[in-house]
């Protein structure tokens, strides 16, 4: 019996691949794109889209690229992670020039570090462009500065998303001093998030507001301390998206509280009685 010859497999041709942008969308202005994302997606053979970048942008595509959603809400993933990771990879192998279509910055909360890793491991080129993080964006919008040379000397950005059922927040880094906090996705756990600052030792006066889908046109804020705020979004709830700011800087100015009067006035009366 003749044994198999045994071959080595013929080597992957890397450079018949193609190249992943990881991009950055902005937090909801089509317009506070930047000009290179811009490029990228006039350019690309097919774009990987999320749910919170602006739909706009797809007008930039060529008519035959490829347009893919993959948007994630609270518990409905139109794709697992990891199966986005893989469908990125899949689309650069077959040589494709792709736009990985991001909200916000890819490496703010974005897990845009996971598909870098992934393709990395595939040994596909990749690059990334940033984008305007909603911080930043809701903040501009709303005229709270982040840092104050007379309220804040920091800020923090921290996730209020539950992982695996549980909140993974630093509390001491919440609670600092002259310092204002970021926290993104923690609108469905902002109840839990107050009570656990205050049964640490927050004052129930800080300020605090939530901005639901910031920098847009039909963007909403309500602005109260960390005592109210729950009870304030029990009667003006907002959609999601919504950023969560805490610090003496949103009374800065009085822009975000004026905001807040509008947004209560333009809110449907039903919702106030």
């Amino acid at each position: 019996m003749l044994n198999p010859v045994v071959t080595d497999p013929k080597p992957v041709d890397r450079t018949l691949f193609g190249y992943v942008h990881l991009v950055g969308a902005g937090p909801g202005d089509p317009e506070l794109i930047t000009v290179k994302a811009m490029r990228l997606l006039q350019e690309a053979d097919a774009i990987v889209y999320d749910r919170l970048a602006n739909p706009v942008l797809l007008d930039y595509a060529q008519e035959c690229c490829d347009l893919i959603y993959v948007g994630k809400q609270k518990e409905q993933h139109s794709l697992p992670q990891d199966q986005i990771c893989e469908l990125l990879a899949l689309l650069a192998r077959c040589g494709k020039n792709v736009v990985r279509l991001k909200g916000g910055d890819p490496f703010i909360f974005g897990r845009g570090g996971e598909e870098v890793d992934h393709l990395n491991n595939q040994g596909i080129s990749c690059s990334i462009v940033p984008g305007i993080t909603a911080a930043i964006g809701c903040a501009a919008a709303t005229q709270i500065p982040l840092t104050h040379r007379d309220h804040a000397h920091a800020v923090s950005f921290i996730t209020g998303h539950r992982q695996n059922g549980e909140l993974y927040i630093n509390w001491d880094l919440a609670l600092q001093k002259d310092s204002t906090v970021v926290f993104y996705m923690g609108l469905s756990n902002l109840e839990e998030i107050t009570h656990q600052l205050i049964k640490r030792g927050c004052a129930t006066d800080k300020p605090f507001a939530v901005v639901a889908q910031g920098t847009s046109k039909d963007q909403q804020i309500v602005v109260g301390t960390i005592g109210n705020i729950a009870a304030r979004l029990r009667t003006t709830p907002l959609p999601s998206p919504a950023l969560l700011i805490m610090g003496d800087v949103i009374r800065a100015n009085g822009y975000a509280q004026r905001l807040a009067d509008l947004t209560f006035a333009n809110y449907p009366i039903a919702a106030q009685a």
